[in-house]
């Protein structure tokens, strides 16, 4: 039988809320969890309930010390939090990265003006670029992305149990790092083909307007690049899809390698 006294005692309970907080940081930062207006009664509860999978067995593992003040324990979950959210924002730096380059060729299409409410942001973005977000999460729930990030927060209470200690080495941040500069690299793989295509488009257009000065290029350029925009993002969708699941499979070897 379980004994109570035991199962409830100071040690567990600090320490489950300690586990409790490190998969709030997770769910604050990670993808999907964070990227849609999930509830936040359903994070607390699913994170509650991951806390109490996880808990028996970071407890068998962790010879971990009750803290004696209240600046310790603030001190010991803030430390949590952070560990959790980090991992949670390496992973979600592939969608800042997507979403800064549609908004980079969308503004080139004219369609900076097209705005609407982005749940993945909580600003407003283009249309387009709400596309793209959802082509990112669905390559990232069809390659079971998900599973590497709880597996990497699995990993993190071994190479950074729970206590007093800062488990941020100064190469771990030195890798957070390096993965947090890719958000411009990754936009620049998005924009660049799309973007390439409708500057030498706006180029060519100059050129017809100086040819034909009883032209108005200005209202022939407006719905031709927003038509050569929408059809051009057609036809790079696939091979974009390509490019962003080997970008995602790659993010996540260097979060398991980093945590």
């Amino acid at each position: 039988m379980f004994n109570l006294d035991v199962l409830f005692s100071i040690n567990n309970i600090i320490l489950f809320m300690a586990v409790f907080t490190r998969l709030s940081g997770l769910f604050t930062s990670a993808p999907l969890f964070s990227t849609y207006p999930i509830p936040a009664q359903v994070k607390i509860w699913l994170s509650a309930a991951i806390a109490f999978i996880l808990f028996p067995i970071v407890q068998a593992n962790t010879q971990f010390a009750v803290p004696t003040s209240v600046p310790a324990l603030t001190l010991i979950l803030f430390k949590e939090f952070l560990i959790g959210y980090a991992i949670g924002f390496c992973a979600n730096i592939l969608f800042v990265g997507i979403e800064l380059g549609v908004n980079t060729f969308t503004v080139q299409m004219g369609l900076s003006a097209d705005q609407a409410l982005n749940p993945a942001s909580g600003g407003n973005s283009p249309v387009i670029t709400q596309a793209y977000t959802y082509l990112a999460s669905m390559l990232f729930i069809g390659l079971g992305a998900h599973q590497w990030l709880f597996s990497a927060l699995y990993n993190s209470f071994k190479s950074m149990p729970v206590g007093y200690i800062i488990g941020f080495s100064p190469s771990m941040v030195e890798q957070i790092v390096i993965i947090t500069g890719q958000i411009f690299s990754i936009g620049l793989n998005i924009a660049l083909p799309i973007f390439g295509i409708l500057f030498i488009t706006d180029v060519l257009l100059g050129f017809t307007s100086k040819m034909m000065p009883q032209m108005n290029i200005f209202m022939v350029s407006l719905p031709l690049k927003i038509y050569l925009g929408l059809i051009l993002s057609l036809m790079f969708m696939r091979p974009m899809a390509e490019h962003l699941a080997v970008i995602l499979e790659q993010f996540l070897t260097k979060i398991a390698a980093i945590f």
